[in-house]
């Protein structure tokens, strides 16, 4: 007896709470809610990004401080334990209607049919009719020219066609399961990192700034990438057009296995890793002092209180480095601006040009830049793909009418009536034709048909 309790309380008392509606859509309404705020909210920001832009005096709306959203996990909502457990909630809350409600309403499609022997019983019908010298020959053979599937016992006649809207709740149903699985998987085994490269360079992908429980499988340890190259091109007024980046997978003897120029959504993708090309910086200058030796000097990026992006570096112009030249750049195109050690502008160069300062000649080889890459994986995005294929489909076979009709015929009489669970006026005119076609034909011989029991 103690044995059947949890059994009868996950029959009548939990799974009926599970198929609830009300449940589904307080769940599903809560889903997006919080959806909404990982959009609205930055994801994935380093902690002092949360305390510049979301301070305690004043907070946001008056309590979301960056404490606030560092202790909730609003800075990482699709990875958080309470979004987790609302999808997997959601997902059992579908799973239950599907079993308890929409395979329910199938049953009857693998049992025998049923039909209909008494009079009284077309009385329930919105469309019924009674005919007089009508067989029920006759109506089977107008149904078939129709298009529905036929079945007939003795005096006794079902019909239906359009089936596939019955299975399309189903559908959409399990296509949202899939999405959900898809999800949650992603979440716990996928990653995302952020790698800046400087052109030439080599790099594994170590920078990981969000990660799932699971996600140690994901990461690349046989492979690295080399940027062989990247570039910007500018449109003729000096705005960015788009910057490339030339792309080499090496393997663990660095040989070449792949290799791939990406842009902005053109990415790279290779062993379930993709790279996206998401942002770029300068990383050196190279240049000559009179007739050294070319150096590679380091850019930093500069605060300029969001008024543009400028890098710099320090040149020295004496060999016991007490005097020296600043080279700062906005870009790409080579032009860089010169300042002496007061912060005067003395003088501009471009890329393979030199010029002369502090009683040298310093000459500018190149400026090089650095990728911005974006690496993501995902192991829950070919679920999730297959879900919204599913759910395309589900709601277009969602729109096929099921419409049903039954017979029965008493000694002379013919009753008959219908039901669809959609486009009921269409149905009724296709009724109400099926009607008028069978009294034009009360007068005409039909001739006999055999038909299957």
């Amino acid at each position: 007896m103690r044995a059947l309790l949890p059994q009868r309380f996950f029959k009548q008392e939990l799974l009926p709470l599970l198929a609830d509606l009300r449940l589904a859509i307080v769940l599903l309404l809560a889903i997006a809610l919080f959806s909404i705020s990982g959009t609205v909210i930055e994801q994935g920001q380093p902690l002092a990004f949360y305390q510049a832009n979301y301070p305690e005096d004043p907070a946001l709306f008056g309590f979301l401080s960056w404490k606030v959203l560092i202790t909730l996990g609003l800075n990482h909502v699709y990875r958080t334990w309470w979004f987790l457990a609302l999808l997997i909630l959601f997902g059992a809350s579908l799973t239950a209607c599907t079993f308890t409600r929409q395979l329910i309403a199938l049953r009857w499609f693998s049992r025998t049919w049923n039909f209909y022997g008494q009079p009284r019983q077309f009385q329930k019908f919105a469309l019924s009719a009674e005919l007089d010298h009508v067989s029920l020959e006759q109506v089977l053979l107008l149904l078939e020219k129709k298009r529905y599937r036929v079945f007939q016992r003795q005096e006794m006649l079902y019909a239906h066609k359009g089936i596939v809207g019955r299975v399309g709740p189903i559908v959409v149903h399990a296509s949202m399961l899939l999405i959900l699985l898809g999800a949650i998987w992603g979440s716990l085994t996928g990653f995302m990192a952020q790698e800046l490269v400087p052109s030439g360079a080599t790099f594994k992908i170590a920078n990981i700034v969000e990660a799932g429980p699971w996600a140690g499988p994901q990461l690349p340890r046989d492979w690295s990438v080399r940027v062989n190259r990247f570039w910007i091109d500018y449109t003729p007024a000096g705005v960015i057009d788009q910057f490339y980046s030339d792309l080499s997978v090496l393997d663990q003897g660095g040989e070449e296995i792949d290799r791939q120029t990406i842009h902005v959504n053109q990415p790279l993708r290779h062993g379930g890793v993709t790279l996206y090309q998401a942002d770029w910086a300068i990383a050196a200058v190279r240049v000559r002092v009179n007739n050294s030796p070319t150096l590679e000097l380091a850019m930093a990026p500069l605060n300029t209180e969001g008024k543009g992006r400028l890098w710099g570096t320090w040149v020295p112009t004496k060999p016991d480095l007490s005097d020296g030249i600043s080279l700062i750049a906005k870009d790409l195109q080579g032009t860089l601006l010169i300042y002496d050690t007061s912060g005067k502008l003395v003088s501009t160069v471009r890329s393979g040009m030199a010029t002369k300062v502090n009683g040298v000649t310093l000459a500018v080889v190149e400026v090089v830049g650095s990728t911005g890459l974006q690496v993501k994986a995902d192991p829950g995005i070919p679920i999730t793909y297959t879900g919204y294929g599913l759910l395309m489909l589900g709601v277009v076979m969602s729109y096929v009418s099921h419409s049903q009709l039954w017979a029965l015929q008493q000694n002379d009489t013919l009753y008959i009536g219908g039901r669809t669970n959609r486009a009921q006026v269409a149905f009724e005119r296709e009724f109400l034709e099926v009607l008028d076609q069978l009294s034009q034909q009360k007068e005409e011989p039909v001739p006999p048909v055999l038909v299957e029991s």
